[in-house]
């Protein structure tokens, strides 16, 4: 199987402009999700994909391979469409979020042994590690998945809730925290690039229910591996203590 890695860049985060190029003891955000990614005996090729040359440049200047990409794409994953479209001897397409620095090779291999099952086309990744308030916490995606381990649902919602629980709710079932790292059939990938936002996607803004809703299944691989992200300025202590 031949696996390509994806890691879509934005200079122009609404929350942390120019957040892959931030220095992180001594080496740039971008740098350390693309060795991190490196690190992976299952992984043929990664490429960094990005709409601004600065991010393009450093890359290139640590030996990086990047691909300027369409600066009107609505999400990552149509970053990395357009980027497989242009690799067509892979199979497998993972995307790695570019404010991963941290990010764990033994995680995304996790994710990539889905697709040892023929019938798999998606796959990502969910957590037992959900705290009582994380629940009710929109920012926390939840999913519930069915008894093959394909996701019935997501949402920033408590599901299933539990009104009617006898008991203490993280007791009496065992609540998933969605963990926002994707793989896909290269072939699937180009085609969910293809279809129409729904309603229901809307409503909960997770555009993994516009894959659903149009009939793809995605398998969701339990992990105990977890690794801070950069989403605001204010995560960068808790990464720099990580590295030490």
């Amino acid at each position: 199987m031949k696996v390509l890695a994806v890691i879509p860049a934005r200079y122009a985060s609404s929350r942390f402009p120019g957040k892959p190029l931030i220095d992180l003891k001594g080496k740039t955000m971008i740098r350390r999700v693309y060795e991190g990614v490196k690190r992976s005996s299952l992984i043929s090729d990664v490429i960094v994909a990005t709409d601004d040359e600065r991010i393009e440049q450093e890359v290139k200047s640590f030996g990086g391979k990047c691909i300027m990409t369409s600066a009107d794409h609505p999400s990552g994953t149509d970053r990395c469409g357009e980027v497989a479209a242009h690799f067509s001897e892979m199979d497998v397409v993972i995307n790695v979020q570019g404010d991963e620095p941290l990010v764990d090779h033994l995680q995304l291999e996790q994710l990539l042994h889905a697709f040892n099952d023929p019938e798999t086309q998606i796959a990502t990744l969910a957590s037992r590690n959900i705290a009582l308030e994380d629940l009710d916490n929109p920012n926390r995606i939840k999913v519930v998945r069915d008894g093959r381990e394909n996701a019935m649902y997501f949402s920033r919602s408590c599901i299933p809730n539990h009104f009617h629980s006898k008991g203490a709710p993280l007791e009496t079932y065992p609540y998933l925290r969605h963990i926002g790292l994707y793989a896909y059939r290269r072939e699937t990938l180009l085609n969910l690039t293809q279809l129409d936002p729904t309603s229901l996607e809307r409503a909960e803004s997770l555009e993994q229910l516009r894959w659903l809703y149009h009939g793809y299944q995605i398998k969701v691989v339990h992990t105990e591996i977890e690794t801070p992200n950069i989403d605001v300025p204010e995560d960068v202590e808790k990464v720099l203590a990580v590295l030490g």
